[in-house]
């Protein structure tokens, strides 16, 4: 299939790299976040993505504005089959719903389960012992479309933020994949996220909510440091 893939941080580079080296799909551009400044000098940083896309000569795209009319245009004009997004922005319903076959997500968790920006790290903090990754399509919710390819994973003891984003990203290959060929074969089925009181959001990290507190329980606290490591 041609495919417009959005994505930013190295998970996601990742998923782009097996898209690539499957041979099975036409990558037709790359859309990623502009060159921000980074590090002690504060010099303009290509994301991850970006830096793959150049490399392997990908046409790139990185608008300020996902409403830019510019953008909408150059996107209808690619006439991609599908959009694949891993760890972008939310987009909106005038782009996500251009591709005649939808457009995809894969998140870190069990959705619904731990939707939002940090679901690896909640995951640890939160002490939990499965996690794993989920393929959807997009709709005008965050992380609420519905399922098509759900994968887990056991989280050990010895697991950190580090380690569980290298095994997610390695069974995310999997789904990923598996998802784009039962949507080109119209083999897929999808399921409905099932909504309840239980559900586990997960915010984003900020200092507030890094901070150790000494009045927690000893598992609390080290759950903590390794959700942060």
């Amino acid at each position: 299939m041609k495919i417009v893939f959005m994505g930013t941080p190295e998970f996601a580079t990742g998923i782009l790299e097996a898209i690539v080296l499957s041979n099975k799909h036409e990558i037709a551009a790359v859309v990623t976040a502009a060159d921000k400044p980074a590090g002690r000098g504060m010099k303009l940083t290509k994301s991850s993505v970006k830096q793959f896309a150049e490399k392997h000569q990908l046409r790139l795209l990185q608008p300020e504005k996902l409403r830019d009319e510019d953008f909408i245009k150059t996107l209808q004009s690619i006439q991609a089959d599908i959009f694949v997004v891993v760890a972008f922005r939310m987009l909106p319903e005038l782009v996500w719903s251009i591709p005649p076959k939808g457009t995809i997500n894969l998140h870190a968790s069990l959705l619904p389960q731990y939707r939002g920006a940090a679901p690896i790290n909640w995951a640890i903090i939160n002490g939990e012992t499965t996690t794993g990754v989920s393929t959807f399509f997009i709709n005008e919710k965050i992380d609420e479309g519905n399922l098509i390819i759900s994968k887990e994973i056991s989280i050990h003891e010895e697991d950190n933020a580090g380690s569980l984003h290298d095994k997610l990203l390695g069974i995310g290959k999997i789904a990923v994949l598996e998802t784009l060929e039962q949507i080109e074969t119209n083999t897929y089925k999808e399921t409905k996220q099932v909504h309840s009181d239980t559900l586990k959001y997960e915010p984003k990290l900020f200092k507030e909510n890094c901070k150790i507190n000494w009045n927690q329980s000893v598992n609390q606290i080290h759950n903590l440091i390794r959700g942060l490591s």
